[in-house]
């Protein structure tokens, strides 16, 4: 299991953190699109910066993935296409550790949509709060990020939504390095 160590002590070194959580059409990052790019940047101080957006992604929602993230079409009519607003995105992350909840699944279709724009993947240091949290609470009969978020006593207000969820893998981060 990998150590995060070196990330711990990146945060109480003062290091900037950027943790980010999407929305999908499904599960597959080769054919499926995002609908919702959220993030909160922060360091030991608290939050820098937020950033949310809606994304239309040229394909009707699939009902599926609509009944959990409760995104609908009508939600994504008339918002910009992920290539409008990626490079906000990547302006954000850029010299940050990037944190995610799933991290292979989050970057991985960001890192998706970077190579099929001909672009580089993410060089950011990544750390998956899954991972983490296995490590720092082991025994947990699940490692879901809504209910680490209640174990935790994280107030969770919109499960499934980007820039929640974000918020949410910050306070993991941020608790289990308060307990290492």
């Amino acid at each position: 299991m990998e150590s995060y160590d070196w990330a711990l002590e990146a945060y109480r070194s003062g290091a900037v953190f950027t943790a980010f959580d999407i929305e999908t059409t499904g599960l597959d990052a080769q054919k499926d699109r995002i609908v919702e790019l959220g993030a909160v940047k922060f360091d030991r101080r608290g939050p820098i910066s937020r950033f949310n957006v809606l994304i239309n992604p040229g394909i009707p929602m699939p009902p599926e993935a609509g009944r959990v993230n409760h995104i609908t079409d009508g939600m994504l009519a008339g918002q910009p296409p992920l290539e409008a607003v990626l490079p906000d995105f990547l302006r954000l992350v850029r010299d940050s550790v990037v944190i995610a909840h799933n991290a292979p699944f989050d970057c991985g279709f960001v890192n998706q949509k970077l190579k099929d724009s001909h672009e580089p993947v993410l060089p950011n240091r990544i750390v998956d709060t899954l991972v983490l949290c296995r490590r720092v609470f082991p025994g947990r009969n699940s490692y879901k990020l809504q209910d680490l978020a209640a174990f935790l006593k994280i107030n969770a207000v919109s499960a499934h939504r980007a820039e929640d969820d974000a918020r949410l893998c910050m306070e993991l981060f941020i608790a289990c390095v308060q307990v290492s």
